[in-house]
């Protein structure tokens, strides 16, 4: 049976045990309320650990997670924070892989923290604004807390019944937003490059950033795009709305743009509201090798930190500084470049701290996260690299002709080894 509370009545000492292992909602998703409540009163209980994948709330602060431990797959958002104060614990893993380490325990949860809407006529809640791992996590744990926030749109797709809430808090609040990026000049010449890849009928998948943002600027010229992605921003409201994006060529799913996160503002969130147009689904369909497979098309754009002259990319971290991700990059890179007729782009400034540091590496400064082996398209303000194909030693030569000017003479002598060898 569900207990219903009002925000002010919320005591977690009464749901929570000792040592309990929490999955919370990420991103715009995120249930704030609950979360407010688990740091007022986590320290009470004692023991408590939580996963969260993502967080644009700015709740997580340093000083916030001293009532419990926080792990995450990654210092996405506002967790960057909590890195550079090494109080995050951080589990290497694809977005595709969270829903079934939850399911087998791996990533353990006793207790979901969840948003929804309120209940339609049948009793049944929308997820909202993320669907992703908040399946699993409601599916595997032992008492399910719901903040049904009536600011939440009503998404069609994933589905929690009434009854599988064990308590179930009611607010009204503004759920989290993500406002556009500034973006420069170099995000600009990056999205350029990027968009010469998308053509009529392509689909896409995108996050949310300065060089999505303005990329989908550059596409309304182009006719029946499509939408097969983690996560989508305000930039889709526009390509609907010129007529841009319509999903008509897609062989699966035809007519709808899929994902598994909403990341943006009101706009999107009341254009997604009851929208049949848009499907929320689990990351067991919007990452799945086999669903991917059935793309034809499918044009995927992912960020980096830093790519080495040979093309292996690192995402996440940046010597001692932990910045990314894993995300779901090596999901849609592999779908990307097996799609007939589609692409996956690695997008990426050619350099860092005020033009300092070349982003074409070298050697890593940190971790490989997409193998050179699965590797496409690199991308700079100073063009595009097509590597697919490519001997190690053309690789190089392509890459060092994308790299800022004032470092390719550096990166030509380290490369001439590899050129002269051939690995």
């Amino acid at each position: 049976m569900t207990t219903v509370l009002e925000a002010d009545e919320l005591d977690l000492r009464t749901i929570l045990r000792p040592g309990d292992r929490i999955v919370i909602g990420q991103a715009c998703g995120e249930p704030t309320t609950l979360l407010e409540a688990l740091i007022a009163q986590g320290r009470e209980i004692g023991g408590l650990s939580a996963f969260v994948a993502t967080s644009f709330s700015g709740i997580f602060t340093p000083e916030a997670t001293d009532s419990f431990a926080l792990s995450s797959m990654g210092a996405i958002g506002t967790l960057r924070s909590l890195t550079k104060e090494h109080r995050l614990g951080i589990v290497p893993c694809h977005v595709s892989r969270v829903g079934p380490l939850i399911e087998s325990g791996a990533i353990g949860c006793d207790v979901a923290f969840v948003q929804v809407s309120p209940a339609d006529e049948n009793g049944e809640h929308s997820f909202g604004l993320i669907s992703d791992y908040v399946r699993a996590a409601v599916a595997t744990a032992r008492v399910v807390v719901a903040e049904v926030n009536d600011q939440v749109p009503f998404t069609l797709g994933e589905r929690l019944a009434a009854s599988d809430i064990d308590v179930a808090v009611r607010v009204s609040r503004p759920p989290v937003q993500v406002r556009a990026a500034k973006v420069s000049e170099t995000d600009s010449a990056i999205a350029k490059f990027a968009a010469a890849y998308i053509e009529d009928g392509s689909v896409l998948q995108v996050g949310v950033g300065a060089v999505p943002d303005a990329m989908l600027r550059l596409l309304h010229d182009r006719v029946d795009l499509g939408v097969h992605s983690g996560m989508i921003g305000d930039g889709l409201v526009d390509l609907v709305e010129a007529g841009v994006l319509t999903n008509a060529r897609k062989k699966i799913d035809r007519g709808v743009s899929v994902t598994g996160a909403l990341i943006g503002t009101d706009r999107l969130y009341r254009f997604a509201d009851r929208n049949p147009s848009i499907r929320m689904c689990a990351t067991g369909y919007t990452h799945d090798a086999g669903v991917l497979a059935q793309i034809e098309r499918l044009v995927t754009i992912n960020s980096a930190m830093e790519v080495d002259i040979t093309g292996q990319v690192n995402a996440e971290q940046s010597g001692s500084s932990y910045l990314g991700g894993t995300g779901g990059q090596v999901d849609f890179v592999r779908a990307g470049v097996r799609s007939p007729g589609g692409h996956s782009i690695i997008g990426l400034p050619a350099t860092a701290k005020g033009g300092t540091i070349s982003r074409i590496t070298v050697a890593l400064s940190g971790p490989v996260t997409t193998a050179r082996s699965d590797v496409d398209v690199i991308v700079t303000e100073f063009g595009a690299a097509e590597l697919a194909g490519q001997t190690l030693a053309e690789r190089t030569r392509r890459l060092i002709a994308i790299a800022h000017p004032d470092f390719r003479e550096e990166l030509e002598r380290a490369a001439h080894v590899v050129q002269q060898r051939g690995f």
